[in-house]
């Protein structure tokens, strides 16, 4: 056999287990990428059967019984300390409201498993806590298939129900408001963490009493009713400010109700308000139970 021929043989010969291992590599380099993309597939699919499962979603509505009132203090701005199936927080009551803020980190929620359904909205408001009208706007928790889910959102109750804008992220820097002129309301949440997930809106709706502000933490409802109440820790709401007619000023500013939200059935409280801080303008609500 020539020399060269012999030589060729063998090194193509010493190439084989090399080639084998590079192509060994290529297959599962293309079925990691494979496993990849199907794992993004299915996310995504699970992503938009959480928000269709709340396409019908209403937040804001007090459930009955709406409100129980516990103890009520004397003054024309006393402190009424108020009862709920599906709210905690604080509410202002007056007339003539056209403007509510506030700011919040957002919470990170707890998963509730792959059987229950649980959420978590956290929102600022005119109207829906003596009214049966409702301009709000704020963010959402959803603990669905055992994944849970971030959103910002709007609603003007009983024109719609909640109207999903984007994804948002435990962590990130809120601010809600909604800002009232005549008959059109401006809602916006901005995420200064992702401003690519802020929204703004402005809607005309000519049924709203204006009688009340709100800042919950709330049990969001479906047609079933309410919702399980996501573990959602601390929700920390501060730099509240609100207008009643030409008087600018924070929560302790006009008339203010200390909402505590307790099981319909049981009595036992689900989500538990702080004291106002001493600028009047932030408070606490921490998640006891669903």
């Amino acid at each position: 056999m020539d020399c060269r021929r012999r030589l060729t043989r063998i090194g193509i010969t010493a190439l084989l287990p090399a080639l084998a291992l590079f192509t060994g590599l290529g297959v599962a380099a293309s079925a990691s990428a494979s496993t990849t993309s199907t794992a993004a597939q299915r996310a995504e699919a699970a992503a938009a059967q959480a928000r269709a499962a709340i396409k019908n979603l209403v937040v804001g509505f007090q459930r009955s019984p709406a409100l129980k009132v516990v103890h009520r203090s004397t003054g024309v701005k006393g402190l009424s300390q108020v009862e709920s199936t599906n709210w905690s927080g604080y509410a202002d009551t007056g007339s003539g409201f056209s403007h509510v803020t506030a700011s919040w980190t957002e919470p990170k929620g707890v998963s509730s498993g792959r059987r229950t359904t649980s959420l978590a909205a956290f929102w600022v408001g005119i109207d829906g806590y003596s009214s049966d009208t409702v301009e709000q706007d704020g963010t959402l928790i959803e603990s669905y298939e055992g994944t849970v889910y971030y959103y910002d959102w709007w609603e003007i109750y009983p024109e719609n129900d909640v109207q999903v804008v984007a994804d948002v992220s435990p962590g990130d820097s809120i601010t809600s408001t909604v800002t009232r002129s005549g008959d059109s309301y401006t809602l916006s949440v901005t995420d200064s963490t992702h401003p690519a997930d802020s929204f703004s809106t402005t809607q005309t709706y000519s049924g709203a009493a204006d009688s009340s502000a709100e800042w919950i933490a709330e049990a969001p409802s479906g047609s079933s009713g309410v919702y399980p109440l996501t573990d959602f820790g601390t929700w920390t709401d501060s730099g509240s400010a609100v207008t009643e007619g030409s008087t600018s000023g924070v929560i302790s500013s006009f008339t203010d109700d200390e909402i505590t939200m307790v099981n319909g059935d049981t009595g036992a409280v689900e989500a538990q308000p702080g004291a106002l801080n001493s600028s009047g303008n932030g408070f606490t609500v921490t998640w006891e139970s669903s």
